[in-house]
């Protein structure tokens, strides 16, 4: 089965294709960067 790489949303009159694999990407940035913000932190 072939897994799905983009999300269509409709928001008013406009389309957004949202891709999959950029969001989780991101996602896992945002906790990368959280992860790291108490270390440096500590550090001060």
């Amino acid at each position: 089965m072939e897994e799905k790489s983009q999300r269509v949303v409709k928001e008013g009159n406009a389309f957004y294709e949202i891709d999959l694999e950029c969001l989780e990407k991101k996602k896992k940035e945002e906790v990368r960067k959280q992860k790291q913000q108490p270390e440096k932190r500590q550090r001060e």
